[in-house]
């Protein structure tokens, strides 16, 4: 957000420099006395050229040093170097700039008739002159620090909307992978067991609208998971590594996941208390997937959930038979184990997931009891 802008930064440029142009012709009336017509002519010029000091600086200070030489004026030639000193970061030509101001007001007029009294006063009004060319060229460098100074504080105001920007975004990407994890963990493990049900059911059902019925609510878990691979696929394709966001599932609903998997399996062993929410989540998604899997691609097969502990570490090992039946044409989105290492790479642990010799499936995740 900018902020507003002083009441003066809003007057219009030519208004302001139709006032020094008149405050620079008041300075030059009151000091020309008799002058000549040419000293009249060049100080007029030196004025005039005033309204063009924001385009052509150096160019307008030069012009109002005649009219300083020639006459006892100050407001003109100080406006110009204050232009000057605003606009350019040639420090050096600021020096020199200053060294001319201070000669052209100090040197008498004409320069031909100096005596030796004059030219002391002369270097004494130098020195006192110089002094008082700093004052415009100060201000002037003050004027552009502080502009400066503001290009910079919007400069970082930017940088940090920027980065505010990026951070949401980051957020958001967090939060799909997180949601397509979910997705894939929670929705479709409840609508494959639909689809191995009802294929079940097909198989085994006699009355034909049975049968009927028991294929279409297949077909629809079979589709239905399909969309579910595509979501979870640009979900994952939009979201970087997950953040564990809620402590959903616990160690407490293991024995209710087995009992109602659909497939033959047995819980033992079990874990010591104490561990996180992110420890417990992380087995019971890796359960779930297991048989999940199980159900899918195992037909007929039994499974052996054992938890297990040590004092490093601390898992759980899902083990199932080889099937005993074909399995059904399920769709998969591949994105199971996938999303099951990278909790274990989160919690700093390990999953592997092998064929066993007997033609079943082993899946182990193992997790630092102490992580670091």
């Amino acid at each position: 957000m900018t902020a507003p802008r002083a009441w003066w930064a809003r007057i219009p440029a030519p208004a302001v420099d139709a006032v020094v142009v008149a405050i620079a012709a008041v300075d030059v009336w009151i000091n020309l006395w008799d002058a000549s017509p040419l000293v009249t002519a060049v100080a007029a010029a030196g004025c005039a050229a005033l309204a063009l000091r924001r385009r052509f600086p150096l160019a307008v200070f030069v012009c109002t040093l005649p009219a300083l030489l020639m006459l006892d004026i100050v407001f003109a030639p100080c406006a110009a170097l204050f232009t000057l000193a605003e606009r350019s970061r040639n420090r050096r030509l600021l020096v020199v700039c200053a060294v001319l101001f201070a000669l052209a007001s100090a040197a008498p007029w004409p320069l031909t008739d100096v005596s030796s009294h004059e030219r002391t006063w002369t270097l004494v009004d130098f020195i006192y002159t110089l002094a008082t060319a700093t004052a415009p060229i100060l201000l002037g460098q003050l004027v552009q620090a502080r502009r400066d100074l503001a290009g910079r504080l919007v400069e970082i105001e930017e940088s940090r909307e920027h980065e505010r920007l990026l951070h949401s975004q980051a957020v958001l990407a967090r939060e799909r992978a997180q949601l397509a994890r979910e997705m894939h963990d929670v929705v479709s493990h409840q609508v494959s067991l639909i689809a191995v049900q009802a294929g079940a059911l097909q198989v085994a059902a006699k009355e034909p609208e049975f049968k009927e019925g028991a294929r279409t609510i297949r077909a629809l878990s079979v589709d239905t998971l399909d969309e579910l691979r595509h979501m979870v696929t640009l979900l994952r394709a939009s979201g970087g590594r997950a953040t564990e966001l809620t402590p959903q599932p616990t160690l407490a609903d293991l024995h209710k996941l087995v009992t109602t998997s659909g497939i033959d399996a047995e819980l033992t062993g079990e874990l010591p208390p104490g561990i996180g929410t992110p420890g417990q989540r992380a087995v019971y998604r890796t359960v779930q997937e297991a048989l999940t899997n199980v159900r899918k691609h195992a037909p007929g097969a039994t499974a052996a959930v054992r938890l297990w502990s040590t004092d490093d570490d601390f898992g759980v090992t899902v083990t199932n038979t080889a099937p005993t039946r074909p399995s059904l044409p399920l769709p998969g989105s591949r994105q199971g184990l996938v999303g099951l290492r990278e909790r274990a790479e989160l919690l700093g642990g390990t999953l592997e997931s092998r064929p066993t010799s007997d033609g079943g499936y082993e899946v182990i995740l193992r997790v630092p009891a102490h992580p670091d």
